[in-house]
């Protein structure tokens, strides 16, 4: 065990996730923080994939909970902060992980329904300021913490679905927001921008609109300069925890792509 955030307690917001051959970006997250000594609180919408995610850290002799919380609910969402403040004190980590977009509907403007452009927002830009909302006061009354918002490096380039790649662009805006008005209580403000990644939310939804899985891979493997692969949830974890840390005690209101080279290629 580490110990680059030890002693910390930490919420961790779509820290389960979607079933697939590979880990997700909330679950590695989650597992990592643990391993380097936090506390994690690993909330999601499916409380038994919330469950398997607090069992395997538990599994490392770790320190983990779980609860259900749907982002869409206000009430829910603000359950589950003063559920971590009431276990452990304090509210030192918010990762808010939540967000989709085929699985919620998402087309090109033209195809997009109003309902599932709605619920888009609903999910991937409310939800995650309403945990910030609720996480904030918790953190100036400790006199600090540290957010980290997961929006995509599909804002920076040709994504094709309107809805999350507008969702995703207005993270990076709630975060630098967050971040400024919060700077002088001590809270940080961070965004990270996923790539081309091997995680079940990327990769099975195309599976399950008929493509096959070797090709979505290998098309996907062969876009990324560095290695000529995707990257794993891991890489977005490590960036996080890096984020969470005290070693990025001066650093808030950046967007840090994890993306392989992608960006500048």
């Amino acid at each position: 065990m580490g110990e680059r955030v030890k002693g910390k307690s930490a919420v961790v917001f779509g820290g389960g996730q979607t079933p697939g051959e590979t880990i997700g970006n909330g679950r590695a997250t989650a597992i990592l923080l643990a391993r380097e000594g936090a506390m994690v609180l690993v909330v999601d919408r499916d409380l038994a994939s919330a469950d398997e995610t607090a069992a395997m850290i538990e599994a490392e002799g770790g320190v983990a909970a779980s609860v259900a919380a749907d982002i869409e609910d206000e009430l829910q969402v603000q359950s589950a902060i003063a559920s971590c403040v009431a276990k452990w004190g304090r509210l030192d980590i918010l990762h808010n992980n939540v967000g989709a977009s085929l699985a919620l509907g998402d087309a090109s403007a033209t195809e997009l329904t109003a309902e599932a452009f709605d619920r888009i927002v609903a999910v991937n830009l409310r939800g995650m300021w309403l945990a910030c909302k609720h996480a904030i006061p918790a953190m100036r009354a400790q006199g600090g913490g540290s957010i980290v918002n997961i929006s995509s490096m599909a804002v920076r380039s040709a994504y094709p679905y309107v809805g999350y790649k507008t969702t995703k662009a207005g993270v990076i805006a709630l975060t630098e927001n967050i971040a400024a008005a919060n700077a002088r209580y001590g809270i940080r403000a961070n965004a990270i921008l996923p790539g081309l990644m091997n995680t079940p939310m990327a990769i099975e939804a195309r599976v399950a609109a008929g493509v096959p899985r070797e090709q979505v891979i290998a098309e996907r493997d062969q876009r990324v300069p560095l290695g000529r692969k995707m990257g794993t949830g891991w890489d977005v974890a490590y960036a996080a925890l890096f984020l969470h840390s005290d070693e990025a005690g001066f650093i808030t209101g950046v967007s840090l792509p994890v993306d392989g080279g992608g960006g500048v290629s």
